[in-house]
This record gives C-alpha cells, sequence and structure tokens, in this order.
C-alpha cells in the first residue's frame, strides 16, 4: 500500500503535473486568440457602423451634393 502510494505520487507529478501546466498553457492561448479575433471584429463593426452613419446622413442632408460625398467615400476607403 505504501509502495502504491509512492508510485502514484511520482507519476502524478512526472505525467500529470506537465499535462495539466500544457492544458493551461493551451487554453490560455485559444482565450488569446479568440480575444484578438473579438478585437479584429469589433473595430470592422466601428467602420461599418461609421459608414452607415454617413450614408444615412447624405440621404436625410438635402443640403449636400450627393455625387460629392460619394467621391469623397470612395477616397476614404482603405485598400485591403
Amino acid at each position: 500500500m505504501g509502495i502504491s502510494c509512492g508510485l502514484l505520487a511520482i507519476f502524478g507529478g512526472v505525467f500529470v503535473k506537465p499535462w495539466l501546466a500544457y492544458r493551461q498553457r493551451r487554453l490560455e492561448l485559444e482565450a488569446s486568440m479568440v480575444a484578438e479575433k473579438a478585437a479584429q471584429y469589433a473595430a470592422q463593426t466601428e467602420r461599418l457602423e461609421q459608414r452607415v452613419r454617413v450614408l444615412e446622413r447624405i440621404l436625410t442632408d438635402r443640403g449636400h451634393d450627393l455625387a460629392q460625398e460619394i467621391e469623397m467615400l470612395r477616397d476614404e476607403r482603405p485598400l485591403n
């Protein structure tokens, strides 16, 4: 009984502890990748919302020249 407890402790220290550390590190990396992807989606959503606001302003403000506003939007569009 004493020998089996000792072997179990050695097994846990040699195999289980590093495996748990590996799993934790992998989960941390996955979490950081998910957070980065979420930040990218948030930035893209913000850009799209800004463009929609501009389009709404163009459509509702009759004092602006529509063609000039559209050309300005084309000039501001980032190249991907």
